[in-house]
């Protein structure tokens, strides 16, 4: 398709979207859509000559004419089957649409709201006019303007101050088969206010076949003061599915919020983490695992700004590749000049189990301000042959010697995971996933074999 033809199904799609809006007639919510979609109409998609975007070429995306997806009625099981066990709420979006027959919203604590963000635009716009919209930039990133044009549905979270939610609510994305390329728009957010604690998971995945869909999503989480906040992205999507997520989170003073991300499906997949620690004495945590196999391209981009002086952030992603699955780690730290007495660190680990997977890693600081403390680093290597010897030498076999040391691996990421429902259900994910990727990825058998067995008689 060429620019011009892009543009116009995209026209086509919106000036659809916008006739049965949530919202429509509501004028600042119309100027928000209508100004996002002429920005993206001015930036159309990135391409590898734009600089956050050079190691992921979204052309696949840019090319395919989709539509909206349609309304699918899925039966209780399919949400039962991938519930977090110990979840406060969930609440299930089955093809971009809120689901209330799948949904388990009754047993929350009082101060807790979890509603559909459609239903809440028609009930009660005016509860959500002061964030929706107000820290995901549509101006530098032309996926957030695609998402804010359509911005219709998705999961509103409100935690009012004080208010202790002990189990983490769950926002479950369902796709379903269609006959032809689908998107969809979700859009979430998430206001924990002072003092309040709370964890949210995300949870994006296929259901049925492998028909071609696009998922752009954006979470907008507003931390207040003293808040502790826990956010969650998991995407287990099948191979033929594009991924896009973004998460903007505002943090007020003494906020501590944590973004944890675990990447295991999707055939193209790009996952921004933007946080920006507004208050002083803000603390930061993103940590993250991407396991990649086939032709998967997984790309994490991270941009921390600290804006605020004594702050602390720490970036911690670990990415296991193999087959010819593409990985991309691009970590970006800004302190402001206001942002004295900053301490950020930033670290991207990376196992490539052979010799077509391929990593791109950037670390990045930028430095505005004089007394701080920063550093980043990255490393790429392969399962270590000593340990895995020393493994199958005390009679484990190479496959389990592997699994194994994989996971050992995962789990560094999986131990700063402090909400136990949702520590728990990812382990038992990426352990399935390992059990995939393991039996491609064994090395041939030859000389280490020959050196467990002389070691083992």
């Amino acid at each position: 398709m060429t620019a011009v033809a892009q543009l116009e199904s995209w026209l086509e799609n919106f000036t659809e979207a916008e006739r049965s809006a949530p919202g429509r007639a509501l004028p600042w919510l119309k100027k928000l859509r209508e100004d996002a979609f002429a920005r993206f109409c001015e930036a159309g998609f990135p391409t590898t000559k734009d600089e956050d975007w050079r190691f992921t070429n979204v052309s696949a995306i840019a090319r395919t004419q989709f539509r909206s997806a349609r309304p699918a009625k899925l039966a209780k099981s399919e949400a039962a089957a991938r519930r977090v066990e110990g979840a406060a709420a969930q609440i299930v979006l089955v093809n971009g649409r809120h689901a209330p027959e799948l949904s388990s919203l009754k047993n929350l604590p009082k101060g807790v709201t979890v509603a559909s963000l459609a239903e809440l635009i028609d009930r009660d716009p005016a509860t959500l006019e002061k964030h929706l919209g107000r820290y995901a930039s549509q101006e530098r990133d032309a996926f957030v303007a695609l998402n804010t044009a359509f911005l219709a549905e998705g999961a509103y979270i409100h935690v009012a101050r004080g208010v202790v939610v002990d189990a983490p609510i769950v926002l479950l994305y369902l796709t379903t088969e269609e006959d032809a390329p689908t998107v969809t728009h979700p859009r979430n957010l998430i206001v924990a206010e002072d003092e309040s604690q709370v964890a949210v998971i995300e949870d994006y995945v296929s259901i049925g076949g492998e028909s071609v869909a696009f998922s752009n999503a954006v979470t907008e989480l507003v931390a207040g003061e003293n808040a502790h906040v826990q956010h969650y992205l998991i995407e287990r999507e099948h191979l033929k599915a594009f991924n896009v997520s973004t998460l903007r989170i505002e943090q007020g003073r003494s906020a501590n919020v944590a973004s944890h991300s675990v990447l295991l499906g999707g055939g193209l997949v790009r996952n921004n983490v933007h946080p920006v620690l507004a208050g002083e004495g803000g603390e930061c945590l993103i940590n993250g695992l991407f396991l990649g196999t086939g032709r998967q391209h997984l790309d994490n981009y991270m941009h921390v700004e600290h804006a605020a002086p004594h702050c602390g952030s720490r970036q911690f992603y670990n990415g296991i590749l193999d087959g010819q699955a593409h990985g991309v780690f691009h970590g970006r730290i800004v302190v402001h000049k206001a942002a004295q007495k900053t301490d950020a660190k930033q670290t991207n680990r990376n196992l490539l189990l052979s010799d077509d997977a391929q990593i791109d890693t950037k670390p990045q600081l930028e430095i505005y301000a004089d007394d701080v403390k920063c550093t980043h680093g990255a490393t790429i290597g392969q399962i270590e042959e000593n340990a895995l010897f020393y493994l199958q030498s005390r009679g484990i076999s190479e496959s389990e010697a592997r699994k194994l040391l994989l996971m050992a691996f995962a789990e560094e990421c999986v131990d700063r995971m402090h909400s136990t429902a949702a520590r728990e259900h990812v382990v038992r994910l990426i352990r399935g996933h390992l059990l995939f990727m393991e039996s491609v990825s064994a090395p041939a058998k030859g000389e280490l074999e020959e050196r467990v067995m002389e070691e083992v008689g």
